[in-house]
């Protein structure tokens, strides 16, 4: 499986590893890709768009021709997930002129409303589609304020959606990959994959 991770800015390598494991998990290898540059999206079987500064990622997916692949790819029904900025840029409205959307997921979002760096938490979350609670890593997490009648909600924390999916993108607030814990990615992929071959 080619796994395609959005390196534009921010940093990837636990979104690499996680998927690496998840995939394990499946006795499949995820041959990871780090994404700079156009022309890599189209041979990549799924994509995750990592957390980082929401504003410089969108524009360097524009500048850098990524965007309309990733767009293309989601028409395609391959899975994404989008966690933290990425879910930010994934949006259909991040209530910020700053950020490119890419509509790929119909909700707005508020961008760090769960509060600076310091205020970054853990919590246990209840998510659709996993027998255990997930530890969720919340840092500069956005708020998901409001989500579009097509779109899933997956968890909550303290009434407001934290995990949401359409189609074959799921985004969250959190960031699964700074824990071991990689049902989060297997959840966002494998079901989508298997029945795409």
């Amino acid at each position: 499986m080619q796994a395609g991770v959005i390196a534009v800015q921010g940093d990837v390598s636990e979104h690499a590893a996680a998927i690496e494991r998840a995939a394990a998990a499946h006795g499949e290898t995820a041959d990871v890709v780090e994404i700079r540059q156009s022309g890599i999206v189209p041979e990549c079987d799924v994509l995750l768009m990592p957390g980082g500064e929401s504003t410089a990622i969108s524009r360097l997916l524009q500048s850098e021709g990524i965007a309309p692949e990733i767009q293309a790819h989601v028409d395609a029904g391959k899975p994404v997930l989008a966690t933290c900025a990425g879910l930010i840029v994934a949006a259909e409205d991040a209530k910020d002129e700053r950020v490119q959307n890419l509509d790929l997921i119909d909700v707005t979002v508020d961008r760090n409303a769960f509060g600076r760096q310091k205020d970054s938490f853990e919590a246990p979350l209840d998510v659709k589609g996993l027998d255990e609670p997930f530890p969720a890593v919340f840092i500069r997490a956005p708020l998901i304020d409001e989500v579009g009648e097509d779109v899933e909600v997956l968890a909550t924390w303290e009434g407001d959606p934290v995990a949401v999916k359409q189609g074959p993108v799921v985004g969250t607030s959190f960031h699964p990959e700074l824990t071991s814990d990689s049902r989060i990615h297997d959840l966002a992929f494998f079901d989508t994959v298997e029945a795409l071959q």
